[in-house]
């Protein structure tokens, strides 16, 4: 926002057209959306104006932007915590297939053993 700002006062310095600092300061406070309109109005109230510089301005509001994407992402991350994953029960009596399993496994293992035997 501010790249864009600076153009634009360049450009329309260039055209004779300048402004104050202080009318700059403001009317950058008056672009800001509504959701930083707490911050815009401490500014207004704990600093004057007429004497802030640009460049204070935009550390100020530099600062009060990272503060809020430190919120933000803190938020994210408690919500990915408090996400929990429940898995859906079945109640297959699966005794009877793994007793299978585990006799063709026995059965294979045997074959092989008197293979060797044979071939040995």
């Amino acid at each position: 926002m501010f790249v864009r700002f600076t153009n634009i006062i360049n450009s329309l310095q260039s055209l004779n057209k300048c402004y104050t600092n202080s009318e700059m300061v403001r009317k950058i406070l008056r672009c800001l959306p509504k959701s930083w309109m707490p911050k815009v109005t401490a500014i207004e109230e704990a600093k004057d104006l007429n004497t802030l510089p640009l460049e204070e301005l935009l550390g100020s509001l530099m600062t009060h932007e990272m503060t809020i994407k430190n919120h933000e992402d803190e938020e994210e991350q408690d919500k990915k915590k408090k996400k929990v994953i429940a898995f859906k029960s079945s109640t297959t009596d699966s005794s009877d297939e793994d007793s299978d399993d585990e006799m063709a496994l026995i059965i294979r293992r045997f074959k092989k053993y008197l293979a060797k035997k044979k071939f040995g």
